[in-house]
């Protein structure tokens, strides 16, 4: 969603949540004629509305408004990176969870690399470095105890890439976003959000072709809520589906994540996908959710715009390694 560009506004349309400086004129008497106030583009109408990095909402009259313009985006520190995937994990654990020289790993029958494999959330000096051949055999130990293989995911900056382990897959894309700054709808609309996926629901994520495995995987949450939203007349096909699990992290933020969004063939490009999307994060706002993320592969282009507009921002990205053979 972007901000209105009605004749006669100073600023061009850019969409909320954009990190912008406003310079605006001061009432008379002041020591200066203008001052600037940087922060989230939260609103234009019925007045300008940012808020600062102090969390203090500033709201100026359009009318005084000198210029609106957006600034690169603020950077990303490793603990926000480290503790976000604290909640994405929680929020995708597989069936099984271990602790290894700061190594969080996850096994989930194989369904899913995020549900199989080592992450670097330990604190910042206690991970291991996996090509320490003890590191390594630990690690491989238990994955291999479950018929798996070693797979390390690596979100930026948690860990440095150990010499000679294969990439698996392409990038994956974290967007995030402050569910203050998502324009949502009034309630949940003609999304059904159930504790657990039904048969209709299962047959339309992937093709529905899936391991026996999947539906524990999917079922599956650390100390969270899960809902399973679909549109669809109850007893027929749902033209889409998507999963959300809200989970804490560390720093004290409650996040919604969404995942799972899949939407019939016949329906996509109609804005289903967003009003589902709008929908469940509305339903994870109800239950306490501050701040929302999303997974996606670093080249869905549809998957971008449709996150941007709902006003996503990248957060960082992570991709797969697998052990070196010989």
């Amino acid at each position: 969603m972007t901000t209105d560009s009605r004749a006669g506004t100073p600023w061009p349309a850019i969409p909320l949540g954009t990190r912008v400086v406003v310079r605006y004129r001061l009432p008379a008497g002041y020591s200066h004629p203008m001052t600037d106030v940087i922060g989230d583009l939260v609103s234009v109408e019925p007045v300008v509305v940012v808020r600062t990095a102090e969390e203090k909402l500033v709201q100026v009259a359009p009318n005084t408004v000198v210029a609106l313009k957006p600034l690169s985006a603020r950077p990303i520190r490793t603990a926000e990176i480290r503790s976000l995937e604290h909640a994405m994990a929680a929020g995708w654990p597989g069936l099984e969870q271990a602790w290894i020289d700061g190594w969080f790993l996850r096994a989930g029958g194989g369904f899913t690399g995020r549900a199989n494999s080592a992450t670097p959330l330990g604190p910042r000096g206690t991970v291991a470095d996996p090509d320490d051949p003890d590191v390594r055999a630990r690690l491989r130990g238990w994955f291999a105890d479950r018929g798996l293989p070693l797979r390390l995911l690596l979100p930026d900056r948690l860990a440095a890439s150990p010499e000679g382990w294969v990439p698996t897959g392409g990038q994956v894309q974290v967007m995030a976003a402050d569910l203050d700054n998502v324009p949502l709808p009034p309630g949940l609309g003609p999304v059904a959000v159930s504790p657990e996926p039904d048969a209709d629901w299962i047959a339309l994520y992937r093709g529905g072709n899936l391991p026996d495995v999947a539906g524990a995987v999917l079922g599956a949450v650390v100390a969270g809520t899960l809902g399973f939203g679909r549109i669809g007349t109850p007893g027929t096909p749902p033209i889409a589906i998507g999963r959300a699990a809200i989970t804490d992290a560390p720093d004290g933020r409650r996040w919604v994540g969404l995942g799972a969004i899949e939407v019939a063939p016949e329906h996509r490009r109609q804005g289903v996908g967003t009003l589902l999307s709008g929908s469940l994060l509305e339903w994870g706002r109800e239950l306490g959710a501050t701040h929302a993320y999303v997974q996606i592969e670093a080249g869905n282009t549809a998957s971008r715009e449709l996150y941007s507009g709902l006003g996503f921002v990248d957060h960082h990205r992570y991709g797969y390694l697998t052990e070196p053979v010989g």
